[in-house]
């Protein structure tokens, strides 16, 4: 049985001002019609029923994952007490996944991805359990081919061991890398053997629990009484204990430490919204070049973006290569060379 688990309790600092604490990037409409929780959760759901699909987030986003995901069981929206890193967060979920499925195998997702090949990334999942079956100490990551020397993103080097299942390829893993450097991505992507880290897992709930024990006992040890705790009592018990665990990525408490890790280059048409430049990359312009939302008006402008979330009309005349954002506080107008680094202004304005 293969349970979804998405992670959604980031706070989406670098989509400030648009993304705020109260109401981060995963809960915006970024690309489309729909928020990215949404998008992510209609991506998984022809092959995971919703009653099998689990978010993790934190207090505060509670009543946004009820609005936006009505459909998803209470007891599926698994509360962090505090944030502290994914390696937590995954063993918090898979105790609570293994109280409702006990042999399952779970597939984490972040909420804030783009994939535009969704057929193929569910039948890369399906391939994944398939694999799993065999191969149950394993852990499978997905790892993209870059188009570009990317150097906001983690890497993956591969090996020459290879196991077919179906139309994926199941390939050994040599290491995980950090972010580069825009020198060292050029030759990631030249030497043909590095993919992106996307951040995507799927492994079977036992065997993830057996990693964590093993490798992170301090957090199996403040959690493992969630395997028999009351489901009254569940939360409080959450509550009590979560801030005794480690704080650390999963990636460097368990993944850098395991032999049996595997990667399945998935071509998938995968981005990672995490920049407004990814959103330039996706969002439907007009024959200027121009990104609107809201009501927004372009005259004589080309390559803008202007994005209004309040109720004043915005209107644009003979501007270039400019990021104009209207929310219920301010109007930030911006080169679009400062727009990824807006962030870096928060404490100043």
């Amino acid at each position: 049985m293969l349970c979804g688990l998405i992670m959604a309790g980031g706070k989406g600092t670098r989509f400030w001002p648009l993304s705020t604490e109260e109401k981060p990037k995963q809960f915006l409409n970024l690309i489309g019609n729909k928020t990215m929780i949404q998008m992510t959760v209609d991506r998984i759901r022809p092959i995971i029923p919703i009653e099998n699909i689990f978010v993790c987030t934190g207090e505060k986003y509670i009543d946004l994952v009820k609005k936006q995901l009505p459909d998803l069981p209470e007891r599926n929206i698994i509360v962090e007490p505090e944030g502290r890193n994914t390696a937590p967060c995954i063993a918090l979920s898979a105790f609570i996944i293994q109280r409702y499925y006990k042999n399952s195998k779970m597939v984490v997702l972040p909420s804030d991805h783009l994939i535009k090949n969704e057929n193929r990334f569910r039948e890369i999942l399906l391939d994944a359990e398939e694999y799993l079956e065999e191969n149950k100490n394993s852990i499978i990551t997905l790892g993209m081919k870059p188009n570009r020397p990317e150097t906001g993103y983690g890497y993956i080097k591969f090996n020459n061991k290879k196991i077919n299942i179906h139309k994926s390829e199941v390939r050994g893993v040599d290491k995980f890398v950090e972010k580069p450097n825009l020198d060292i991505a050029k030759k990631y992507l030249k030497n043909g053997n590095y993919l992106w880290n996307g951040g995507m897992f799927l492994w079977t709930t036992e065997n993830i629990l057996n990693k964590i024990e093993k490798y992170i006992p301090g957090t199996y040890e403040a959690l493992k009484t969630l395997k028999d705790v009351e489901e009254g009592n569940l939360q409080n018990e959450i509550n009590i204990n979560y801030k005794n665990t480690d704080s650390i990525s999963v990636d460097y408490g368990i993944l850098e430490k395991s032999k049996e890790i595997c990667v399945i280059p998935s071509d998938i048409d995968w981005d990672d919204i995490g920049t407004w430049r990814a959103i330039e990359r996706y969002r439907e312009k007009d024959y200027q070049d121009n990104i609107v939302s809201g009501d927004v008006r372009v005259i004589e402008s080309k390559s803008n973006m202007a994005i209004n979330n309040a109720n004043k009309k915005v209107i644009m005349i003979g501007m270039e290569d400019t990021m104009t954002l209207e929310t219920d506080n301010a109007i930030f107008i911006v080169n679009k060379s400062y727009m990824d680094n807006l962030k870096d202004y928060r404490e100043v304005l």
